[in-house]
């Protein structure tokens, strides 16, 4: 495929989701989600009389947004192997991978580092590695709505778009003249 723009939305493998349906896109809500609530788990402990069930809880989502996190990373390096090198869409994407791969090996390191602390409230600096992680997310998935909503990495053609916007006229019955 000669066309740079077009190859990009391309799947590259059945493993990434079909033409027009990507599956990056929905696996990172799992490590979205569960990281946000851990965070949201980490400062509720400090609210309540028993702690360790929410510094347990929180643990553990990030162990899930982890393992959310590497297979969102699969499915986003089959995307990353459809955009041309050398484009600016590649250069982007290249930054939105390591700010993710970073942000996971963050997490990574903040539940060995929580492993065996769960019973009090979360401390400030886990805490604050928790938030500085989840503003770096933020910052790839600016990044990653940039690939997709201004590049159009693995977003259809307009011309297939364009197929959810046709209309169809009324029909008129014969003997009524009323719209079916």
């Amino acid at each position: 495929m000669d066309d740079p723009q077009q190859q990009s939305k391309r799947p590259v493998s059945a493993l990434a989701g079909s033409y027009g349906h990507p599956l990056h896109p929905i696996l990172v809500t799992v490590p979205i989600g569960a990281w946000v609530g851990s965070l949201v788990f980490d400062i509720a402990s400090h609210l309540v009389d028993d702690p360790a069930f929410l510094a347990k809880g929180s643990l553990w989502l990030i162990a899930l947004g982890v393992a959310g996190a590497l297979a969102a990373a699969a499915a986003g390096f089959l995307d990353l192997l459809a955009v041309p090198p050398g484009t600016r869409a590649f250069r982007t994407a290249l930054v939105h991978m390591s700010l993710n791969l970073a942000v996971t090996l963050a997490y990574a390191a903040a539940f060995g580092w929580r492993l065996g602390n769960v019973t009090g409230p979360v401390d400030p600096p886990r805490i604050a590695l928790s938030a500085v992680s989840l503003a770096a997310l933020a910052a790839s998935g600016f990044l990653g709505g940039k690939l997709a909503y201004r590049y159009g990495v693995r977003v259809a053609d307009e011309k297939t778009q364009a197929e959810g916007f046709t209309t169809t006229a009324p029909r008129h019955t014969a003997d009524q003249g009323e719209t079916a």
